[in-house]
Order: C-alpha cells, then structure tokens, then sequence
C-alpha cells in the first residue's frame, strides 16, 4: 500500500503557534471566576484571568452581552472613565493581582479551538481573545469558563422599544458601571431574581412602582418577600404586562391586564436567568438539559470546566422551566401576529410561525404556503432549521433576545418539552467583532502560499499566480484543475 499523499497546500502544521501560553485560562471576572484564578494560582502556574467589562458602548447598544434594553447612559462611550469604574466596583479583583495573575479588562474572548475530528492543524488548544484594538490567540492548557448568566427576554406588545430590558443588564448598569438611564421601574417577576431586583433598585434610589407576577402567589422566598414589603414595594400577582406605551425616548407607561396603566421609564424582565454556554457550544462541548438549573447546561471535560452560574444556576428545587411556560402562555396571549419576536431582523409572532423570512426580502406564492405546521410534518422542530428559513436570531445580538422564547414557541407549537428541542447551535465569534479587530489577523508565509485552494475544491481553482503561465497546466495536471477564476 502506497502512503498518503500530502497536500501541500493544506495548513496543517502551518498554522502560527499563540505568542502566549498559560497554565490555565479563566473566562469571566465575578467573584466565581476570580476565585477559580485565585485557586489556580497557588500552584505557581501563570494564570490569565479576562473579562467582558467594561463592554463597548456599541455592544451594549445591541443589548450583548446583557438585555439593556436601551438604557444604559451615555457614560458607557467613555471608555477609560468605564475601566476605571469597573475597577472600582470589583474589589475582589485585588487579591488576583496581589497574586501575580495576568489580568486583563474589557477583554473579549469570542471562540476556543481544540484539535479533534474536525480540525487538526492547530498547534494547541487556543482561546480567541480580542479588545478595542486587535484580536489574538494565547494557548492553555486548561481553561475555566466563568461567564454567568443572562436575561432570558420574553415578547409582549411593545416590548421592542427602549425601556424594556432585563434584571442582570439593570444590576450590571447599576452595580458596576453606574450607568443607568431610568428613575421609575416596574418588575416583572416574584421569584427571588426580581425581588433581588427590586430591592437594589431601592436601595440605588429608583422609584420601584410595582413587581408583577402572573401566579396567584409571591414565588420568591420568604426572608426576600419580608424585606419587599419592608422597603414598601407592592407586589401584584396574577396581573402581567399586555402593552408597553411609548415616545421618543422609549417606555412612558405600562398597561396592565387588570386595567390600570404606570407611568413608568423602564420594565425589568426578571422572569428568569440563562447560563452563558456559547463558548462551550463555539467549542463542541456537551451540553445537558437541566429544568432546575436554568435549562442548557455544559458538562466539564478534561480540559474546560467551568464556575459560577454559567455551569447552571442554583438548584432550589424551583421548577423555572414551568415558571418560564406560564408568564410565556400568558404573555403570548397578549401577543398578536404581528408582535415582533426577533426584534434585530423585525419578525413577528406571524412570521416566524409561517416560516416566512424576513420583511425586507421577496416572500414569492410558494413561500407563502409553508409554515411551521407543514415543517413539523417531516420531524420534530430544529431550531437551526427555522433560523436558515427566517433569519430569527441571526441579528447582530445573536439571538440573545429571542433565541430562548423561540424555543420555547417551537416547543408549544409541536407539543414538545422544552429538552426535546435543540436549542439553536452558537458558533465563534459568540461576541459580535468590529471587522478592523479581526482584519490585521497575522498568518505565516506559509499559509499565505497557499491561502487561495483552501476552499477544498481544487477541480474548480487555479491559483490566480500560476494563470497564463507554464505553472497553470502543472496544477490542472496535479489538481486536476479546469477553471480559472
């Protein structure tokens, strides 16, 4: 048996080692994430911790990685005043610099790479790192994901205006960067996130008119509860948002469906928390399926594991996933079809489950006949699917404000549970990146050699060098080549 021939354009040993390598790499600065840096770091191994903040004011502008919901003051464009209010408001940062760790703000990480069935020319395992100026890869050899949790954002009439947004991009604004916009605030949510909620906001001086709940009964516990009706906050339950009224501005009112209407600037979604697994999905990692614990969540291996809430939130024994059904059952009601669900490429309840694509695109007859009724006749509902048909979470938020709802109108369209629909896949970058990051991206001279067959069709290419040259009948007679481009 003869040997494998070798491509020589393939970039398999081509690929530029990382300028960097650590010991161990740990994704996301809150406390659950220093910690983890801080437990790597006695053994004397170099330790790289980065986080997100302080994002972009840009990004924060698209709602990732938080539902800001257009609230967020024009202080976050300054971004040295930013870092320096960040800083100050992560005191538990001290110790890991203290102990000699690598630490590293407003610092993306949009991607991990390892070796294995479908990739084999890396050097090492790699995590894609990028800030304000320029993207890099730095090697390790193991990696911590501490990333947390993010609002899980569900549609209402209205809601796709400034003024709605979600629990953990308030505690963000208000918390670490001391932005936030509104005075006046509404709570939708009983359970311990939105009296949490509710009881910061007190404390940083906003006027909380009301927490609302679509149950018969507070749903937090009862120490949460006591301090709420301590702080004066009213709770009224089984009364949900139906319309959000707005101006210029965004939010001015909130109509309620036992018919009084608040004057009120913001609406904080505080339904529920999702844990962050896009870098483990970016990465092919195993995911399970957790009711208790917030939904999808990673399942460690050798070389990533993970800390905080993005490895699953706290299990109370609480049923979020029932939680989550009735405020969706209940807000949907209020939703017509022309209620916006994807609000980055503007589709409705109406286009989504008609399976149309977007607005600004042709919806010929024989588009118009299809729905999710005649997809779910081959099989039970793929959410990538629906997203290539629609264009539903392919906006510059990255589904992070429908991808989850989503899922769940598949799930209650096909009679489905939630665990039995894939949730929608996440690919690197899972943080959208200005294209003069990624742009100055540095290859070897090897691969620029070569750069031009690397889209494994080399019976359809020439390199453009080798055309009108004695080179261009070699490569025809090697690749097998009969076109030029």
């Amino acid at each position: 048996m003869s040997a494998r021939g070798h491509d020589p354009h393939a970039i398999d040993g081509k690929f530029p080692a990382p300028t960097q390598h650590y010991h161990t790499v740990v994704i996301g600065g809150g406390q659950s994430g220093t910690q983890a840096a801080l437990n790597a770091a006695t053994n004397g191994t170099r330790v790289l911790l980065v986080d997100e903040n302080p994002v972009a004011g840009a990004l924060i502008g698209t709602d990732v990685p938080f539902f800001f919901g257009g609230r967020a003051t024009t202080a976050v464009q300054n971004r040295e005043r930013m870092v320096e209010t960040v800083f100050m408001n992560m005191p538990w940062l001290e110790p890991a610099f203290e102990a000699g760790i690598d630490v590293q703000l407003a610092t993306t990480a949009w991607g991990v790479y390892r070796n294995g069935p479908l990739v084999g020319s890396l050097p090492g395992q790699v995590v894609g790192l990028a800030d304000s100026e320029r993207s890099w890869l730095v090697g390790f050899d193991k990696l911590v994901i501490a990333t947390g949790a993010r609002d899980l954002p569900l549609a209402f009439p209205g809601w796709n205006q400034p003024g709605v947004m979600g629990a953990k991009a308030l505690a963000m604004l208000l918390e670490r960067y001391d932005a936030f916009a509104g005075r006046r605030i509404v709570v939708v949510g009983s359970h311990d996130l939105g009296l949490e909620t509710a009881l910061l906001a007190k404390a940083k001086g906003l006027e909380v008119l009301t927490i609302l709940d679509v149950r018969d009964a507070v749903q937090g516990n009862v120490e949460l509860a006591a301090k709420v009706a301590a702080a004066g906050i009213p709770v009224r339950c089984g009364v949900i948002p139906v319309e959000a009224k707005g101006g210029l501005d965004g939010v001015e009112a909130l109509v309620l469906s036992d018919g009084t209407t608040l004057a009120c600037d913001s609406v904080v979604m505080a339904v529920g928390l999702v844990p962050m697994i896009e870098l483990n999905d970016a990465a092919n990692g195993p995911r399970r399926f957790d009711a208790n614990r917030g939904g999808w969540v990673p399942e460690e291996s050798e070389a990533i594991q993970f800390a905080g809430s993005c490895a699953g939130l706290p299990d109370t024994l609480f049923d979020h996933a029932a939680y989550r059904q009735d405020w969706m059952d209940a807000l949907g009601g209020a939703c017509g079809g022309d209620t916006i669900i994807c609000q980055c490429e503007e589709m409705t309840l109406a286009d989504l489950t008609g399976l149309q694509p977007p607005r600004y695109l042709d919806r010929p007859p024989a588009l118009q006949k299809r729905s999710l009724k005649t997809l779910l006749q081959d099989g039970p509902p793929n959410q990538d699917q629906v997203k290539r048909l629609t264009r539903t979470g392919m906006g510059q938020c990255q589904g992070r404000r429908c991808r989850d709802q989503v899922a769940m109108i598949l799930a209650a369209e096909s009679g489905k549970s939630l665990a039995e629909v894939p949730l929608a896949t996440h690919r690197a970058p899972v943080r959208p990146l200005p294209l003069k990051v990624i742009a100055d991206w540095e290859e070897s001279e090897e691969m620029r050699a070569g750069w031009d067959v690397w889209m494994g069709i080399p019976t359809q290419w020439v390199p453009y060098a080798d055309i009108g040259t004695p080179y261009e009948e070699e490569n025809r007679r090697r690749l097998g080549g009969n076109m030029s481009l």
